[in-house]
């Protein structure tokens, strides 16, 4: 009966002595702020501004851009594929980051509330094309292809 309870103790300190995916993904996770740009690495995706929605309309005034709003909620599937497969492919991010001033938006936390009133949304993710005055040029909803996220930003006078 001892040798049982050994063996099984042994195993357990074994067991966890074994790196897991998780420390493994983390290990990589820290490597990616070393400068150097792997596929998929954000800085090859979209860069969304943060900043207050005034000092965003100033910036697109300031630069005659148009505001590329993704309006998401954190609970969102579809958001949160459209941020991991679509915002970080580098034909995204070199389209729009040219383009438009981009900025993400939780529609139920700090300023979301307030600009759902002024531009209402219908589903999770809407994506929201926006001049420098406020005035709503293209509302898009659902999850999007990169291809179709591009065309759809092409198609914005």
């Amino acid at each position: 009966m001892k040798k049982v309870i050994w063996l099984l103790a042994i195993l357990l300190v074994g067991v966890h002595s074994v790196p897991t995916n998780a420390a493994l993904h983390s290990s990589k996770l820290n490597r990616i702020g070393d400068g150097k740009r792997t596929p998929g690495n954000k800085a090859d995706g979209i860069q969304f501004t943060e900043a207050s929605w005034k000092d965003i309309l100033k910036k697109a005034k300031a630069e005659k851009k148009v505001i590329f709003l993704d309006a998401y909620a954190s609970w969102c599937g579809p958001c949160k594929l459209l941020q991991k497969n679509v915002f970080t492919k580098k034909a995204v991010g070199e389209f729009y980051n040219g383009k438009f001033i981009n900025v993400k938006m939780d529609m139920e936390k700090g300023e979301g509330p307030a600009l759902s009133e002024l531009y209402p949304l219908e589903a999770y993710p809407t994506l929201l094309f926006i001049d420098s005055n406020g005035k709503m040029l293209k509302k898009v909803l659902g999850l999007q292809t990169p291809e179709n996220l591009i065309a759809i930003g092409k198609s914005v006078k």
